[in-house]
């Protein structure tokens, strides 16, 4: 049998194309963040798969239930028992549309945005305790490489990437040094 440590960075050889090695390390960093921002929610009763429906929300905005069951690739059943489940928890909520009232939409409720809220805060303190660690000029040369990231992902997605979302992407400092 074959122990996984599930700290360890996925191995690339030094000698590996060095976009093999950005995206080994941008793996590890997503990996790190994710388990750091969900462990408290999850010990709170929210699961991955809430978290995972949350975000769906925050990106999307609104959904129908059927439309949240086809970004799940779930069965429009299994979406509503998981809808049921964070709705008694207060984490989303069920609107009808005015227009046509058969049409129900989950929304993301007060307690799902403050769990979203606790997990991007637990996110960015991480992140600036990392970056504590570099110098004035490290930093420099990380902030002109992101720069050099996102016009790539500008160029491969189109300039009006992420630009759905009904949320800014700011970084959350208050209460906080």
């Amino acid at each position: 049998m074959r122990t996984i440590d599930p700290g360890a960075p996925t191995p690339v050889p030094a000698g590996e194309a060095p976009s093999r090695r950005i995206a080994a390390g941008i793996h590890d960093m997503i990996a790190g963040f994710r388990c750091a921002g969900t462990g408290r929610l999850v010990k709170a009763g929210v699961s991955m798969t809430h978290m995972h429906v949350m975000w769906l929300l925050q990106h999307h905005g609104d959904l129908a239930m059927s439309r949240l069951a086809e970004l799940m690739d779930v069965s429009f059943s299994n979406a509503t028992g998981i809808v049921d489940r964070m709705a008694e928890r207060g984490l989303v909520e069920r609107v009808r549309v005015p227009d046509d009232r058969r049409v129900v939409l989950v929304r993301i409720a007060a307690r799902g945005l403050e769990a979203l809220d606790e997990m991007e805060a637990v996110k960015q303190d991480r992140l600036q305790a990392i970056l504590g660690h570099l110098d004035a000029t490290q930093l420099e040369r990380v902030a002109a490489a992101l720069d050099d990231l996102r016009s790539a992902v500008a160029a491969e997605f189109g300039p009006d990437f992420g630009a759905g979302h009904s949320h800014l992407h700011e970084p959350r400092t208050e209460g906080r040094a």
